[in-house]
């Protein structure tokens, strides 16, 4: 019986031994946490929106945690390319995406694919939220949405538009006007802003939804031509430009967003000093300047409403996706 008491206190001091191992290791892994560079990964090519905001925060990050983060672009499949790789990463902390609305909303709803946003990923924080805008090459003679529907319809099958990627907010935006409006025109998807924006400038698509970053040098060169906003009223920092509900598409709404997701397992000490440190990058006054100059309206926010948000999204476009009868393959 003895012997029995004394190994039971054995077992029960080895366990309360791990117990405090592992309930002390926590905070020390956030102590020592980043010993070495980051890597950040982005959804999209080089010189995109998502890109240039990504190495704007990268930069800043870098400063604020005294270690290198290291950005990776990686656009393809439409950004579920990148997303597959981090989600199923080392959840250590050095691992991270910036993710949008495509590979985190809509591509769940479109195709299989390797991973699980639910399951696999855990929100860090919304990053930024704006409007898609709706742009034609400038050779096209139409200034108005209503000019535009009018034209496709005279035209019909013979106009071209380009998108960011198949799945994306850029994509669902316009098979969604198509079937509000009532035209037809083709879908061109290419891997990111840049080379969508390039191939409506150079008039072989004719028409495009993009946030306004990749768009703005553009239209000031003449070369392309905004005519509304995918917000349901016009937007404070594109002033001039009309929202697509209120040029005779009542109802019309949507937006292009972004943030930041890491492996489902990471532990919440790193999520949290990444969400801190990303709030305070993101009221940085000289960031918040050049990004709303660009048409980016900075958001930030705690992890649980960016998973409102991405989980929130999917279930408002999920019955959109089936009434168009949209597939990705």
């Amino acid at each position: 019986m003895n012997r029995h008491g004394s190994h039971r206190r054995h077992m029960l001091a080895t366990l309360a031994l791990g117990i405090a191992l592992v309930v002390t290791g926590a905070p020390a892994l956030a102590a020592d946490w980043p010993d070495r560079p980051i890597h950040f990964v982005m959804t999209a090519p080089a010189g995109s929106s998502i890109d240039v905001l990504g190495r704007a925060i990268a930069d800043k990050l870098a400063q604020r945690l005294g270690q290198s983060v290291v950005v990776e672009n990686k656009p393809a499949a439409g950004g579920t390319v990148a997303v597959a790789e981090v989600a199923h990463a080392p959840a250590d902390g050095y691992m991270m995406v910036l993710g949008y609305n495509g590979p985190l909303s809509f591509a769940p709803l479109l195709q299989k694919l390797p991973y699980d946003v639910a399951k696999d990923l855990a929100p860090v924080i919304t990053t930024s939220s704006q409007p898609n805008v709706l742009a034609v090459n400038a050779s096209l003679p139409v200034k108005s949405v209503q000019e535009l529907v009018a034209y496709a319809k005279a035209h019909p099958g013979k106009l071209n538009y380009a998108s960011v990627g198949n799945g994306s907010s850029s994509h669902l935006n316009m098979e969604l006007f198509k079937q509000m409006a009532g035209i037809d025109v083709v879908h061109v998807p290419f891997n990111g802003s840049p080379p969508a924006v390039m191939s409506t400038v150079q008039g072989e698509t004719q028409m495009l939804f993009a946030v306004m970053q990749p768009l703005q040098a553009q239209i000031n060169a003449g070369k392309l031509r905004a005519l509304a906003v995918t917000t349901a009223k016009p937007f404070p920092l594109l002033p001039g430009l009309p929202s697509i509900a209120e040029s005779g598409y009542p109802g019309f709404e949507a937006l292009a967003w972004n943030g930041v997701m890491v492996p489902a397992a990471t532990p919440k000490a790193v999520i949290a000093r990444l969400n801190t440190e990303m709030n305070a990058i993101l009221k940085d006054p000289e960031l918040v300047a050049k990004m709303n100059a660009q048409g980016f309206a900075l958001i930030g926010g705690t992890p649980e409403e960016f998973g409102a948000l991405v989980s929130g999204e999917a279930a408002r476009w999920a019955p959109v996706i089936k009434r168009l009868g949209l597939k990705v393959d």
